[in-house]
C-alpha cells in the first residue's frame, strides 16, 4: 500500500500542533492524559509513533522544541512537519502505521453533543449502540 506522505503530514498537523501547543516537549515522552481533548491525545499518539524510531530521536526533540518554543512561528512548525515528512519517507511501515492510525480519526477539534433521553454520539462506532428498552440484534 503506498502511502502519500504529503497528505499524512498534512492530515496529521492539526493533531500534531495541537499536542505541542498543550505540552511542548514534554509531549514526546508524556503518558496519555485522560484531560486532554481528542485532539491533543491524537497528536500524542502521533508523535509517540514517530518518537519510537530511536536514530530519529534528537531531529524530532530539536523540531518539536523548535515549534513548542514559539507557536507561532511559520517557520519552526514548517520545520516540524518537514522532519516528520522526512521520518515518513525514510520509514514506509511508519507511514503505514500512521494512516492506519490517522484513518480513525475523526476532524481535528471535531466536538460532538448529544441531547435528550437516549441520545448517543459517537465519531466512529463499529457495533452496535443500545440505549435500552427492547432491542433486538439480529445479522
Amino acid at each position: 500500500m503506498a502511502v502519500d506522505v504529503a497528505q499524512l503530514v498534512e492530515q496529521s498537523w492539526p493533531f500534531v500542533g495541537a499536542a505541542v501547543g498543550a505540552y511542548g516537549t514534554a509531549v514526546l515522552t508524556r503518558a496519555g492524559d485522560a484531560g486532554a481533548t481528542a485532539t491533543v491525545s491524537m497528536g500524542q499518539r502521533v508523535l509517540h509513533r514517530l518518537w519510537r524510531r530511536l536514530e530519529s530521536r534528537p531531529h524530532l526533540l530539536r523540531a518539536v522544541e523548535g515549534a513548542a518554543r514559539d507557536p507561532e512561528d511559520d517557520d519552526a512548525q514548517a520545520a516540524l512537519r518537514s522532519e516528520i515528512r522526512r521520518l515518513l519517507r525514510e520509514d514506509e511501515e511508519l507511514a503505514r502505521d500512521l494512516a492506519r492510525l490517522l484513518s480513525d480519526a475523526g476532524p481535528a477539534g471535531a466536538t460532538y453533543q448529544a441531547i435528550g433521553q437516549g441520545s448517543v454520539v459517537a465519531g466512529v462506532n463499529h457495533g452496535v449502540i443500545s440505549t435500552g428498552g427492547d432491542v433486538t440484534v439480529e445479522r
